[in-house]
């Protein structure tokens, strides 16, 4: 099928250059874009093909997300924790353990099918994501893989293994990655913090990445308490442990947050190669610190930490914060917000081609050029705007309406699972 995108003002998401043009958008994880001067008769056009007239809109790649964690949907308006936290191992202990410990298969699928409404309908088509569910293991990836799959989003996953709740749940959380890995599934060997990550669990996640030429995904000295725990434990600090057991070889790694890092810590992580991920307004609410990563160079990229889906967002918090922690500017900000697509392209993880497509309808009071689009990007375009979004060259939302689901219905059931998890609580 093609999908014919007429009159489009088009944004090449790389160059920033513009143009008034017609797309033809091919479907199909192989298959792109094409820039055709006229579009073809509608009695020249197969029965499948479509066109949409895009006249006044602005058209762009749609966005990614480098680290999400669907199982905090149904967190939305839950009753209070047994006790306020007072730091962050205490919000961990007494909001983030307590949820995981109490989901089961279906609230995690109404949690998956939820949060990928949400990112379809901010724009985003690409999510890395980076699951707990310690009382419900076996089988989680391939129900977020197969919700995901339902709305139309693409999709690179792990399981946060930890050796928090015992032995049972750290070698289910082994054989859960080592099964879908082994399935062909893209993704990460997950693991949640060298806080709670002893060395034979250390050693058995590098070797698993190995052994599927994957990385690790792992949260990396988000609070000060990570790196106290492993010059206590191991007398090296938190990326200096990962590097002595081998992660920095694994160039498809991230390691979500570095808030807590020296300078050499940075140095390393940059040598190494593997990818960072800034989740700046999850820092800010959680109350552990913002960082600069201006020595990391490159390898950054945007995530939300589950706080929300919108990709457009994280951009903007990262940007104002940024001003003050490295003096970023806006070519940095929206280069870290792009990087996603980088990360992918590197290693060939399918779903991200060219053909992600969204249609914004930007009701901007000035013209957008290719000279001044950065400033539209950091102030103006919201994912209130994102109008159509095509994933794959599939149309998954239209004129603001997810068209894969019934919205109503999956809403519906997240309410039910978000009941039901509450009373666990």
């Amino acid at each position: 099928m093609t999908l014919y995108l007429k009159n489009a003002t088009f944004l090449d998401w790389q160059s920033l250059e513009i143009k008034r043009t017609h797309l033809a958008v091919e479907e199909g994880s192989q298959n792109g874009i094409t820039l055709p001067t006229t579009l073809p008769s509608e009695d020249t056009m197969a029965r499948e093909d479509r066109v949409i007239d895009c006249a006044g809109k602005l058209v762009t790649k749609s966005f990614g997300c480098g680290h999400h964690h669907i199982y905090s949907t149904l967190a939305r308006g839950m009753p209070a924790p047994p006790k306020i936290p007072a730091n962050f191992t205490e919000i961990l202990q007494y909001v983030w353990w307590h949820i995981d410990k109490r989901l089961d298969l279906e609230m995690i699928e109404a949690s998956a099918l939820a949060s990928a409404i949400y990112c379809a309908k901010s724009g985003v088509t690409f999510v890395v994501d980076h699951h707990a569910s310690p009382m419900a293991i076996k089988a989680s990836l391939s129900v977020i893989a197969q919700a995901f799959d339902r709305v139309g989003i693409a999709h690179l996953l792990c399981y946060e293994i930890s050796d928090r709740d015992g032995e049972g749940p750290r070698e289910e959380g082994l054989a859960e990655t080592d099964n879908f890995l082994a399935a062909g599934n893209q993704g990460h060997v997950g693991l949640h913090a060298s806080f709670t990550v002893g060395d034979e669990l250390l050693k058995k996640a590098v070797a698993l990445a190995k052994k599927h030429d994957s990385g690790l995904h792992v949260h990396v000295a988000e609070d000060r308490a990570d790196q106290e725990d492993a010059l206590a434990k191991y007398g090296l600090r938190v990326v200096e442990r990962f590097e002595r057991a081998g992660a920095l070889e694994l160039k498809k790694s991230i390691f979500a947050h570095c808030i807590h890092l020296t300078d050499r810590e940075k140095l390393l992580l940059r040598e190494s190669g593997v990818w960072v991920v800034q989740n700046v307004e999850s820092n800010q609410n959680n109350n552990v610190g913002v960082a600069g990563y201006t020595l990391l160079t490159d390898n950054v990229m945007l995530g939300t930490d589950g706080m929300h889906c919108d990709m457009l967002r994280s951009a903007k918090a990262a940007f104002l914060v940024g001003q003050s922690t490295e003096g970023i500017g806006f070519d940095g900000i929206y280069r870290r917000f792009r990087n996603v697509h980088r990360y992918a392209q590197a290693f060939d993880f399918r779903g991200d081609g060219d053909n992600n497509i969204v249609i914004l309808d930007y009701d901007s009071p000035t013209e957008v050029t290719s000279d001044n689009f950065l400033g539209h990007f950091v102030y103006g375009i919201d994912a209130r705007q994102v109008e159509t979004v095509i994933c794959r060259g599939r149309v998954i939302v239209e004129n603001h309406r997810v068209t894969t689901v019934d919205e109503n219905e999956v809403l519906t059931f997240a309410s039910e699972m978000g009941k039901k998890l509450w009373g666990k609580m």
